[in-house]
Formats: C-alpha cells, structure tokens, sequence
C-alpha cells in the first residue's frame, strides 16, 4: 500500500507540473490514478475484512455499499463482516441480496447458509446447501452439511461429512472439535475423547477442545488430567470442569478433592471453583 501512495503522489506531481501537456497526456494520467485507487480499496477491503474492528468493517463496507451499489464485491464484504461482528440477522439478509445478484457463486451460497445457521434458521440453510450442486466440494461446504446432518440426528451422515471436512483442510482442529462435541452428544464418549485429543494436537492452543477433553473424560469417570499442553490457568480451569464432571457422576469426594486442587492451582483467586466447592459444601452439610 505504501508503494501505491508514493505512485500516487509521484503521479500528482507530474500532473501539477504539466500544465501545457496535452489532454491525452493528462487522460492517461487520470486513468492511472483511477487504477491506483481500485488497488489502494482492494488493499484496504482486504484489511477491512480480516484485522479491522469488525464493526468499523460493517461501517466502511456499508458506506462503500452505498457509494457503489453495484459492486458485488462490498456487498460481500458487508456481508462478511456483519457475520464476523456476530450480527447473523443482519448478515442473512446481506447474504440474500448477494445470493440473488446475477455474479453470485456456489461460495457465496455456501456463505449464505452459514449465516441462516448463525441465524438459528436451519431448515432454510439446508434448503440453500441442497441447492448446490454435489460437484461444489469444499472445506466450508461440509463442515456445516456436517452440522445439519447433527441437528437432524443423522449420525452416519454427519460422520461422514465431518471426516470428508477435516481431509480439505490443513488446520482440521475447529471440526475435529465439533465433531468430539457430536460424538459427546451421542454418548460416544471414547469416540469423543479420541477426537478432542486429536483437534488438540492440530491446534495445542484450542482451549474449548481441551474443556471438551475433559467432558469426554469425566463421563468415563477418569478424572486424571490428560498429557496436554497447558498453562497453570487453564490447567485449574480444566480440573474445575473435572470437578464438575465427577460430582454430576455423583463422586462427591473426587470433585471436591478436585475443585480444592483447582483452587490451589490457579494463580490468582478462582471465583467460581470457590463457589462450586462452597455450594457442594452446603449440599452435603444438609
């Protein structure tokens, strides 16, 4: 970009400087200048869509979009970021109106339906990925064929999505993960365990995998912590989910040995381990 603005400025000066040039001279520096400005807003859209605030990004693209209506591309971007700022009602609606614009693509349905699941609104994100055709086969793609196949309860179907999901990605760890939550559900829970551990090995900073880990875990009524990577903080948040997984298991003296060890083990107070031990306290007393 910083290439740009000094071209830029270098153009300004030979166009102040060439006040007798022809006028085919100056057109062709205006065209310049017009083909600069298109690469300094795909640079700054690029920005816009993957550093930037996501509510400053809906701001720009949004007055972007009403400077240039036309352009699909900020629509796209509009839409975009309204999912990144968690505003799915508002990102349905952009994503319709990009889905129904002539230079819409099976990427840009696919985008769609993701929404329509933030949106809580399945049945129509089914219906947007049906119409699809089968030959449009990406990452993207099956992992949410992968989530509506869950919500529906068709195991084997999901399954099947979410293996075919984590084999088109190099950074498969976000689906493994949600496939363990699947196999959690189900009551698969070696199935469950074997998945977090292996989404923690692609992705050793995924702490929702590491909490899931111990979930699968404590339903087993193995309450040991599992060789994984590990702050002190994170160490006595996931013996806190333990704690809480043995009491539900009804092994009252394990989860309070655990929540006292998660106290202990977190560097600073630990609020809600100390109310959880305080509450199962008070249940036993009485």
């Amino acid at each position: 970009m910083r290439h740009s603005l000094v071209t830029s400025m270098l153009l300004a000066g030979a166009l102040a400087a060439s006040g007798c040039a022809k006028p085919d001279g100056e057109a062709e520096v205006n065209r310049a200048l017009q083909d600069l400005n298109v690469v300094d807003d795909a640079n700054l859209n690029d920005v816009m869509l993957t550093v930037a605030d996501p509510n400053e990004a809906v701001a720009y693209f949004t007055r972007a979009v009403a400077t240039a209506p036309e352009r699909l591309d900020l629509r796209r971007g509009l839409a975009t970021s309204l999912v990144r700022a968690g505003r799915a009602p508002e990102a349905v609606e952009a994503w319709t109106l990009v889905t129904a614009s002539p230079g819409a693509t099976n990427e840009d349905r696919v985008e769609h339906a993701d929404a329509l699941i933030r949106a809580n609104r399945w049945d129509e994100a089914e219906a947007v990925l049906d119409s699809i055709p089968p030959t449009h086969e990406t990452y993207s793609r099956y992992k949410l064929e992968a989530m509506i196949a869950d919500s529906n309860e068709q195991w084997s179907n999901a399954d099947s999505f979410y293996e075919t999901a984590s084999g088109l990605t190099t950074t498969p760890a976000s689906v493994l993960n949600n496939w363990g939550y699947s196999k959690l559900t189900r009551g698969d829970y070696p199935g469950a365990e074997r998945l977090f551990a292996e989404a923690i090995r692609h992705e050793p900073s995924l702490f929702t995998a590491k909490n899931n880990l111990m979930l699968a875990r404590g339903a087993q009524r193995n309450y040991d912590l599992p060789v994984v990577p590990m702050s002190q903080t994170e160490r006595a948040q996931l013996l806190h989910t333990l704690a809480l997984a043995a009491i539900k298991q009804s092994d009252i003296s394990i989860g309070r040995s655990l929540l006292r060890e998660a106290i202990d083990t977190h560097p600073q107070h630990f609020e809600a381990a100390a109310r959880s031990l305080a509450a199962l306290e008070e249940n036993v007393a009485n």
